[in-house]
């Protein structure tokens, strides 16, 4: 009853209205229990049972010792006890002259990433070198133990990335080219160096289940190409038993957070599971992994890819990921005959189409939408981790039936051509094309949190540049002001109004209240694209007002009208707001002049004119987090583009601003040159 009494906050105002000059000592906390319970009981509501359900088993099991007991600190002998033969490799290589021919001038490549692997330095999150370690420290406390965001004070991310092994499947690749042992003999260095300093079950490479299923299927690709080598000894195949087993009982122990999550965390881990029972067919638990992960996998592909094509996590890179696991199950399953149902077939063939549509085809990338974590499964070629073409042809050949020019990604992973599918619904991608230029308009139907708030965001590409951008991620568990900020509305190209996001923020990575997206009306749609759009969300439903986008293309001359409406038209004397637009742009030289801003790229002028009619509007220019234009303090975080996790680059970043009563229409021009 007092605890009641507290929580509804009677004993403050009766405390308040005795003495309002004395400040009760407990008003913060009470504050801020109010708030969070507030914010769960919104999230139980909105997200639903069968997420949250999985999700409070795996912390109860957490918090009560369950899952320390489930997962017991054992050696990598004792794991593989009982394990039986290792089957390697998982599927037959190409020969390796095959592949010398296949490879031809890109050999070099490979073997230069290769020789740098082997004097320990790596391309993490496809971007820069690193020193690659394995070696996460002396802090090496049960895996329970460690968290997300405690580990030496740095982004665990920056640990865990050596540790997914895509350094070995490059090592693995040079070496079917070349045969030069020196790769062999750094493959075995490096994974005897990770098996010394990370015990099954113990330290932070063991706190995501996503992290050890990710490894297990790269090291289990790596490792069977090295079978012929003298280095890869009947002792140490041994030892990697118990690395696989130790590995899989791991992930099956917390399947339920991967359950709760129903995103990529899912799908990696049951393809883990399917991949550790190929591996070790006698083990003891081989046909639990075996029907656990197909299971969970095909409910996984069902479940978060629409029958459009969309995918639960709106994001292109986790769709390339998603994509690519399937790829790689696929190839495992055709060695003993099975093939994913016709239904899940018919949700990959329509995620390969949706990410077909998002292509720009001169420079293979694809809009930075939603997450972005740097993650590339199995870098199974030597285009840039930009480049979206490699896994979207292989798609293209298992899931369209579409038969593509051979290329390395294709040879290892797109298996026998698959026969064609249709999508059980249109694409929903509103992509608009111009002559040398296209865009595509955010307007999304959320049936699962979005990563981010970006309703109505439009990316704009001309000759291969992303001319307006998604500014990426940058990092999820750095210290403030960069722990995860680029998922506001505000640096996206969109409207925000009293300085809002569309959205309720409720966690790092949680969107409560979602704004939801409408299609209000459509012009022709051709081969290329449509040529105009209207379209609206709901995102401000709580201030009365709408934000409703048309967008149209002639040529290459793109016209963007934003509104602000109120929701019920019949209402007059509505007060002045906030309203921002905002555009994110190349780094490039610029000059502007009342409203109008020209843009240098090298081969003409690209121009935007931003107009408010019959409102006095305020324009600023900010790079890097430095104000160029205008009277503004910027958020650090504003002006920089991400490309990959854990590195930006600078970028301009243009808003016009202006405070005014709605109805209120802001209109932007953009020309590109011929």
């Amino acid at each position: 009853m007092q605890i009641n009494h507290l929580l509804d906050g009677t004993n403050i105002r009766n405390i308040s209205s005795q003495n309002s000059d004395i400040a009760h000592p407990f008003s913060p906390i009470i504050g801020k229990m109010k708030q969070k319970l507030s914010l769960g009981f919104k999230a139980l509501r909105q997200l639903g049972w069968a997420e949250i359900g999985p999700y409070l088993s795996y912390r109860f099991q957490l918090h009560s010792g369950i899952l320390r007991w489930r997962t017991r600190p054992v050696s990598y002998q004792r794991a593989a006890e009982e394990t039986g033969n290792l089957h390697i490799p998982l599927f037959p290589p190409p020969q390796p002259e095959e592949y010398r021919q296949l490879l031809t001038e890109n050999s070099r490549l490979l073997l230069k990433e290769a020789d740098q692997i082997v004097s320990r330095q790596a391309h993490l999150f496809g971007g820069k070198t690193y020193p690659l370690s394995l070696n996460p420290g002396p802090d090496l406390r049960h895996w329970t133990q460690h968290t997300a965001n405690q580990h030496r004070g740095e982004d665990i991310k920056l640990v865990w990335e050596p540790a997914r092994f895509g350094w070995a499947t490059r090592l693995a690749r040079a070496y079917l080219l070349s045969g030069d042992q020196r790769y062999a003999a750094s493959f075995w260095l490096f994974t005897e160096e990770f098996l010394e300093y990370n015990p099954p079950n113990i330290g932070p490479h063991w706190a995501s289940g996503q992290e050890v299923a990710l490894r297990l299927m790269a090291l289990a690709f790596s490792v069977g190409l090295f079978v012929e080598s003298p280095y890869t000894t009947s002792e140490r195949l041994d030892r990697l038993k118990g690395f696989f087993a130790a590995h899989a009982n791991r992930i099956a122990a917390t399947l339920d957070y991967a359950r709760a999550q129903n995103n990529n965390h899912l799908v990696s881990e049951a393809a883990g599971l399917y991949t550790a029972a190929a591996l070790l067919p006698d083990h003891p638990h081989a046909e639990n992994w075996r029907k656990a992960g197909g299971s969970w996998l095909n409910y996984a592909l069902q479940t978060q890819i629409n029958p459009d094509g969309t995918y639960i996590q709106h994001s292109t890179n986790y769709l390339r990921l998603v994509l690519q696991l399937a790829l790689f199950v696929r190839r495992i399953a055709a060695v003993h005959t099975e093939e994913y149902p016709e239904q899940t077939l018919a949700r990959l063939a329509a995620a390969t189409r949706w990410l077909e549509i998002m292509l720009d085809a001169e420079s293979g990338r694809v809009p930075n939408l939603g997450g972005n974590d740097g993650a590339y499964f199995l870098p199974l070629t030597t285009c840039p981790y930009s480049d979206f073409r490699p896994v979207l042809d292989a798609a293209r050949h298992a899931f369209l039936g579409q038969p593509t020019q051979k290329d390395e990604m294709s040879l290892w992973l797109a298996g026998e051509q698959g026969l064609p599918l249709a999508t059980e619904a249109d694409t929903a991608v509103y992509r608009l094309s111009g002559k040398s230029s296209w865009g595509v308009l955010r307007a999304a139907q959320f049936n699962h949190r979005p990563a981010h708030a970006d309703q109505l965001h439009l990316d704009l590409w001309w000759q291969g540049i992303n001319a307006a951008a998604d500014p990426g991620v940058y990092q999820y568990n750095a210290s403030p002001p960069w722990r995860n900020p680029l998922d506001h509305t505000s640096v996206h190209n969109t409207l925000t109004i009293n300085g809002l996001p569309q959205m309720t923020k409720a966690g790092q990575f949680l969107w409560l209240d979602w704004a939801q997206a409408e299609v209000l009306d459509l012009g022709e749609i051709d081969e290329g694209g449509l040529n105009w759009i209207v379209t609206q969300h709901d995102g401000y439903r709580k201030l009365d007002l709408a934000h409703r986008r048309t967008v149209s293309v002639e040529g290459d001359m793109w016209m963007v009208r934003d509104q602000v409406l109120p929701i019920d038209e019949s209402l007059t004397g509505q007060d002045p707001v906030s309203i921002r637009l905002h555009w994110l742009l190349p780094d490039w030289a610029w000059q502007y002049n009342n409203g109008l801003l020209f843009l240098d790229s090298g081969r003409g002028d690209v121009t935007l004119q931003v107009r408010c009619a019959d409102s006095e509007a305020s324009y600023s220019l900010v790079r890097a987090g430095e104000c160029l234009l205008g009277d503004v303090k910027p958020e650090p975080y504003r002006g920089w583009f991400s490309p990959t996790y854990a590195q930006k680059v600078p970028a301009l970043s243009f808003a016009v601003e202006v405070t005014a009563a709605p109805p209120l229409t802001i209109t932007t021009n953009w020309a590109f040159p011929d």
